[in-house]
């Protein structure tokens, strides 16, 4: 039969064209996987440099507040000097007014060199001697009493000087070091008593002159 033959003779050539369409749908499927690999890898270049940007502004930001932190420290420390720097100048003011020389009945102003150096050798009497009485501390600068306790009364309150006028007329010189030992002791006692406290007192501050004090003197 001739139709049959034919058939026969056909059935080559669609198995020739079976293979070649799945080469091709093969390449086909080999160039789309290829493609989405390239995005794939693309689209995590394009995330590491958002990561990377992101830290880099972060970083950025960090050395912008780092920066400002660090003049926002330096301009109160600027301020802190130039306050204490006044106040030592007020102080040395007040003092140079106050610390006046009686010779002969009259009263002559300490220059003011005099004036700073007798301060120095004021506070550092005081502070060496640690319980002074008030009125041996007056004979020795030629004022009255209630001078000299007015002046130790504006170095406290300036915090030139720290410690205690008792009711006996002296004056009891305490460090902050010795301030801070007993905050710390009530702070961890809770509440203490009068009793308890001065007896802490008396282990935590030095009441034991400096051998080396020298009273400061008027010339």
């Amino acid at each position: 039969n001739v139709a049959e033959e034919d058939d026969a003779e056909e059935v080559p050539e669609f198995q020739v064209s079976g293979k070649i369409g799945a080469k091709k749908q093969r390449k086909l499927e080999e160039k789309q996987a290829r493609k989405a690999q390239r995005e794939a890898e693309e689209a995590e270049r394009e995330e590491r440099k958002k990561l990377e940007s992101k830290r880099e502004e972060e970083r950025r930001k960090e050395e912008e507040r780092i920066r400002l932190e660090e003049e926002r420290q330096e301009e109160e420390r600027r301020k802190a000097k130039e306050e204490e720097e006044k106040r030592e100048y007020e102080e040395y003011l007040k003092l140079k007014e106050s610390f006046v020389v009686e010779e002969e009945g009259v009263e002559e102003a300490m220059t003011e060199e005099e004036s700073r150096s007798f301060l120095t050798e004021f506070l550092e009497y005081i502070k060496k001697t640690k319980v002074i009485q008030l009125e041996d501390l007056a004979s020795h600068l030629g004022l009255r009493t209630q001078d000299a306790i007015n002046r130790i009364q504006d170095l406290m309150a300036d915090g030139t000087l720290t410690g205690v006028i008792d009711d006996r007329g002296k004056f009891i010189y305490i460090t902050p070091e010795e301030m801070a030992a007993v905050a710390q002791y009530i702070k961890q006692r809770g509440r203490v008593s009068i009793a308890e406290l001065a007896q802490a007192s008396n282990s935590l501050i030095k009441l034991q002159p400096d051998s080396q004090a020298v009273a400061p003197t008027v010339a």
